[in-house]
């Protein structure tokens, strides 16, 4: 059931919700090489281009904030660059297909000139193509927002879902609009997109990292929400909500995976430990559904579980 009304929990709240209920289900390392001793994360599922399945990842050196989008193929079970793919200066890559097109995107960083590890500010960017060899850039959000994701509904109808900071005496809200044609992907009409609220309690955040259209034609949000504690310690959880693009009624968080599900593995600091940044998720006929993900901002795991969508499509 769809609800608007019932008040946010807080990510405390939610995990021992979810760790009374979830089965003994385990996540397992991807095998990434081709990149020397750099760090391959946050990636996205894999998605078809040009009749093979590619994964795009964040690369990354395990000390620096500097990333790089690249594109992997599966080599005799560990994914490897793909030939002649272009690679991007950006973080945290996403993709989608929208009106017969690929869109990848991914979070353009600005650092301090005179500090390269000071990160000043950030912004999502866009590509558009018919395969990965034709993407071209075409458009950008608003400084300082990550999280813009697009889906597209049919019938010409583009949902697009934000994340603008500080607003409203919250740290971070969703929001969402809808377009007609990539062209309206615009700082204007981002920044105008609705706010849905009840989602995050003030002090904490969170954001859309993927959207699926269901039977229903509501739309299924894969994404994330965090917490900090003393000490700058953060604490990333992959969540879903259902969201009814016709009367603006979202259901509650559920939180889907956490840390303790995967294998020890190492953390690019010590307040990144307990990090899952969900990056994508394919629904498996039977009931289940595989799930890519970040892990610690070090490694890219994998996880089947059972599908958190089939309960919004009754």
């Amino acid at each position: 059931m769809l609800t608007s009304t019932q008040q946010a929990k807080s990510c405390e709240m939610l995990f021992d919700e979810f760790r009374r209920e979830r089965g003994n289900y385990r996540g397992e390392k991807l095998i990434f090489s081709g990149v020397g001793t750099r760090d391959v994360y946050n990636i996205t599922a894999p998605f078809m281009d040009d009749g093979e399945q590619v994964i795009a990842g964040r690369v990354e050196d395990r000390y620096k904030e500097a990333s790089e989008i690249m594109f992997f193929v599966n080599r005799k079970g560990e994914w490897v660059p793909r030939p002649g793919s272009p690679v991007y200066a950006l973080q945290d890559p996403f993709i989608s297909f929208i009106q017969g097109e690929l869109v990848v995107g991914g979070v353009e960083v600005y650092f301090d000139a005179d500090d390269p590890h000071f990160v000043t500010s950030w912004r999502t960017v866009f590509y558009r193509g018919t395969r990965i060899g034709s993407l071209e850039p075409f458009a950008k959000g608003p400084l300082t927002m990550k999280d813009i994701r697009l889906v597209d509904l049919g019938n010409r109808r583009i949902g697009v879902f934000t994340r603008p900071m500080m607003v409203e005496g919250a740290r971070a809200k969703i929001g969402y609009t809808e377009i007609r044609d990539l062209t309206e992907l615009t700082e204007e009409v981002i920044k105008r997109a609705e706010l849905l609220h009840n989602l995050f309690v003030p002090d904490e955040w969170g954001g859309a990292n993927e959207a699926h259209v269901l039977a229903n034609g509501t739309i299924g949000v894969l994404g994330h929400i965090a917490r900090m504690e003393k000490n700058n310690i953060r604490h990333y959880y992959p969540m879903t909500f259902a969201f009814d693009p016709a009367t603006h009624v979202h259901s509650p968080i559920k939180l889907i995976l956490s840390r303790d599900m995967f294998p020890e593995g190492p953390a690019k600091r010590p307040d990144l430990e307990d990090v899952l940044f969900s990056g994508g998720l394919v629904r498996i006929d039977g009931g289940s559904a595989r799930v890519y993900t970040g892990v610690s901002d070090a490694e890219a795991h994998s996880i089947v579980i059972p599908d958190p969508f089939l309960e919004y499509e009754k």
